[in-house]
């Protein structure tokens, strides 16, 4: 667990919380190191399951790249790389940053789906 993060507060992982992760170790092209992360999976799972499904940000912005979302974090610009989209284990999570607005929340959701759905 990371060391800012108490055990309690990663029992309770609410959907389109902000929160530092500890993404290492990675293989391949996966976003490295410790980093803001988006949780997106349901409320109901991340009740009952030790893992929760998260988009890691990125301060390194692409605005034609159409699997990014870009927002606002502690007054600086990120993009949410839905492209990177994993599951970790709470464990791996740490402090809350903050929420999605629910507009970024809405765009989150639809690119998601664009991606993911059918």
């Amino acid at each position: 667990m990371l060391p800012d993060a108490r055990e309690a507060d990663v029992k309770e992982v609410k959907r389109f919380e902000i929160r530092w992760a500890h993404l290492d170790p990675t293989l391949g092209a996966q976003m490295a190191k410790t980093r803001p992360v988006v949780v997106v999976s349901l409320d109901a799972l991340n009740d009952r399951l030790q893992t929760a499904t998260v988009c890691p940000l990125t301060s390194q912005l692409h605005p034609k790249w159409r699997t990014r979302v870009e927002v606002r974090v502690a007054k600086r610009r990120a993009e949410i790389a839905v492209d990177q989209i994993r599951t970790i284990g709470k464990a791996r999570l740490g402090k809350k940053i903050g929420a999605l607005t629910p507009s970024d929340a809405s765009a989150l959701r639809r690119l998601i789906t664009e991606m993911y759905g059918e």
